[in-house]
């Protein structure tokens, strides 16, 4: 039997699955820690490396971004304690603060969502489609002509959604179904994350 190291695509849809649990109890004792929610979202890394050139930058980018939450989580217990630190010492848009490093992650998570719900409507054994739209939607309107361009060249050289699945140790009905639990549990996680940034007035759009 395949260990769960040797199935990222289910370890990341676990992890987020015990993050929606927390994300939808809306209680105060319900805090979201800082630890579990950095945990679960480098499982995801893994995911950006198997999509090559194209999302070269957006896999740099945040591992770098993650591993400052991962470091956060020594000193910092819950999100909600994060973002109110930035927030009373006026850092929270300085680069490399955690709170702007929190929005960055966001972000990825929310590619990897819609890259899934494209690849689910999706025929064919091409993911350009898929990651073209994910990228437009999620990461194009915060970046320059130049990175837009690097990444449209790098769509060329993709993997096919077989050679993906053959990366990840998944059959295509295993993955379709460990895809929708991860949209599903996202879902909820990004919500609560956006909501603490719109409840601090703080926007989402820098």
């Amino acid at each position: 039997m395949a260990g769960e190291e040797e199935k990222p695509l289910r370890g990341i849809a676990e992890a987020f699955e015990g993050l929606a649990e927390t994300a939808r109890a809306k209680a105060p004792s319900s805090a979201m820690e800082v630890a579990p929610f950095a945990r679960a979202c480098a499982h995801v890394s893994v995911l950006f490396g198997c999509l090559g050139i194209a999302f070269k930058f957006a896999e740099m980018d945040y591992v770098s971004k993650v591993d400052d939450l991962l470091e956060a989580s020594k000193s910092i217990s819950t999100l909600q304690s994060m973002l109110d630190l930035d927030v009373e010492h006026n850092r929270v848009r300085e680069a490399g603060s955690h709170t702007r490093n929190l929005l960055r992650v966001k972000r990825g998570l929310d590619m990897v969502k819609v890259l899934f719900e494209q690849i689910l409507v999706s025929e064919g054994n091409s993911l350009r489609n898929a990651a073209s739209i994910a990228y437009a939607e999620v990461f194009s309107p915060h970046h320059g002509w130049a990175i837009r361009k690097a990444v449209a060249a790098g769509m060329y050289a993709l993997p096919t959604k077989s050679q993906l699945l053959k990366k990840l140790n998944e059959d295509e009905a295993s993955a379709k179904n460990q895809m929708q639990n991860y949209i599903t549990a996202s879902a909820a996680v990004i919500l609560y994350v956006e909501d603490l940034f719109t409840s601090r007035q703080l926007g989402l759009d820098w």
